[in-house]
């Protein structure tokens, strides 16, 4: 059961790393192949850009220190400085997510009446960041595993994100007065 839940914490932080690096580089060879998509020159695909890079780098650093603790402590809770700052960046998150709408327009205003295509690359990179911030801050909502799938053809409904459990039992040790360490 260890093996299998350490190549399961393994496979999610290298995904999200591999991201990481892959979007930046399908970003900059999109860029230099299509340069009249202008996406380098949008305020709206930079903002949602580093919006996703964001969070996915988030979501690395969570799965990556989970495989480390399980690695080193044989437990797999995360602990509770990691949670408390990544309750912070939840707040950053949703921040971010609310002003970026602000760099469309701005675009919009900027290229009218012209309306290059890397502004709906932009949209799409937004709201797949918007997605990514609900999978890990709310509700799990990518399935890749046979467990997961069965979990929801069982409940009818989707799962809790491990990120949000963590916050409750952060929240409950608060109300229970215990010190955290």
């Amino acid at each position: 059961m260890r093996n299998r839940m350490l190549k399961r914490l393994s496979y999610l932080f290298t995904g999200e790393s591999l991201s990481l690096i892959l979007f930046v580089s399908i970003s900059y060879l999109m860029n230099y192949t299509y340069p009249d998509l202008h996406l380098y020159s949008l305020f709206s695909f930079w903002s949602s850009f580093l919006l996703l890079e964001f969070i996915l780098l988030q979501g690395s650093i969570y799965w990556f220190v989970k495989w480390k603790r399980l690695k080193r402590e044989k437990t797999s809770v995360a602990p509770f400085t990691l949670v408390q700052r990544l309750r912070l960046s939840k707040k950053w998150n949703l921040g971010l997510i609310t002003v970026i709408p602000g760099a469309f327009v701005a675009d919009c205003m900027i290229w009218h009446p012209a309306f290059p295509l890397g502004l709906v690359i932009a949209g799409f990179i937004y709201v797949f960041a918007i997605l990514e911030y609900i999978n890990y801050f709310h509700i799990q909502l990518s399935y890749d595993n046979r467990s997961d799938i069965n979990s929801i053809k069982q409940t009818k409904r989707f799962k809790q994100a491990c990120l949000s459990k963590d916050f409750k039992r952060l929240e409950h040790l608060k109300a229970d007065g215990r010190k955290l360490g």
